[in-house]
């Protein structure tokens, strides 16, 4: 089974960073999608199935935090886990992100130990929902497959 990711920063050099270490953690990825902001994500989650998000919280016209909110009121959207990975370091922005339900964080400058770690938790329990929201026909998978 293979997992659809959308990675947004606004930075396209960090975009491809995390794509190409996301790819060496070994997770098995279907489909990759990027946008250099929140609103290019919201436009990409409302025409394609995303399985997680990997999200920095600083950027221009719509910011991670904006981005989580926006997907954690929506019904069709609040299963998708959104992982923060960012120089944000506010305590207090990180309370607000907990709250709001973020299912992840990872500091910048990053070692990919920890994304593949953090993504094969938050994965896991997207594969969970997955199975769950699938039509039958198309849950034919009993396991993980990495």
């Amino acid at each position: 089974m293979a997992f659809n990711i959308l990675v947004a920063d606004d930075s396209e050099t960090m975009r491809t960073v995390i794509k190409k270490t996301v790819e060496m953690s070994g997770v098995p990825i279907g489909e990759f999608h990027e946008a250099a902001n929140g609103k290019e994500a919201l436009a990409i989650l409302e025409s394609n199935w995303i399985d997680v998000i990997l999200s920095d919280i600083n950027m221009p016209e719509m910011g991670g935090m904006e981005l989580l909110k926006a997907v954690s009121a929506n019904e069709d959207l609040n299963r998708i886990p959104l992982i923060f990975i960012t120089t944000e370091s506010s305590d207090a922005r990180m309370d607000e992100a907990k709250k709001l339900g973020v299912a992840g964080y990872v500091k910048k400058p990053f070692q990919p130990e920890i994304i593949k770690s953090i993504l094969y938790d938050v994965l896991e329990k997207a594969y969970e929902h997955r199975m769950v929201d699938m039509p039958a026909d198309e849950n034919d998978d009993d396991d993980m497959d990495f």
